[in-house]
């Protein structure tokens, strides 16, 4: 749980207050504009997150997408490094993670592949110049 703590705190210290109005703006659909108006700092918007449900020590999905169409890259990376380090994921299961993380992507996962040999379209080489 320290861990934890410890990442919400850095990334507070990371989120302005011109980043919290961006990121309070990307969670419209989650956050009534009532409540988001009484949401002044980060750790209150962190909080409000924790309480419904869309944020938990295991749970940082909901923040790595609002990160990510947020544009902080910064932050996302603080987010996953934390998942592979404290919640110990293994490269595969975070490589499914973040083809799965967006719910809208998870329709997708089957198609987002490496093509096999035979699937590959082979093309002539271009024709040699007279």
């Amino acid at each position: 749980m320290a861990e934890y703590s410890s990442l919400l705190s850095d990334l507070s210290e990371n989120i302005t207050n011109e980043d919290l109005e961006q990121l309070k703006s990307a969670c419209k659909e989650d956050i009534p504009e009532d409540q988001s108006n009484n949401i002044t700092c980060s750790k209150e918007w962190f909080n409000y997150l924790e309480k419904n449900d869309k944020l938990a020590q295991d749970n940082l999905s909901y923040i790595e997408h609002i990160f990510e169409i947020s544009r902080r890259p910064d932050l996302l990376t603080r987010v996953i490094e934390y998942r592979t380090t404290v919640l110990k994921i293994s490269e595969d299961d975070e490589i499914d993670t973040k083809l799965t993380r967006i719910p809208s992507a998870k329709k997708y996962k089957d198609i987002i592949r490496q093509p096999s040999e035979d699937e590959i379209i082979k093309l002539a080489p271009p024709p040699k110049k007279v």
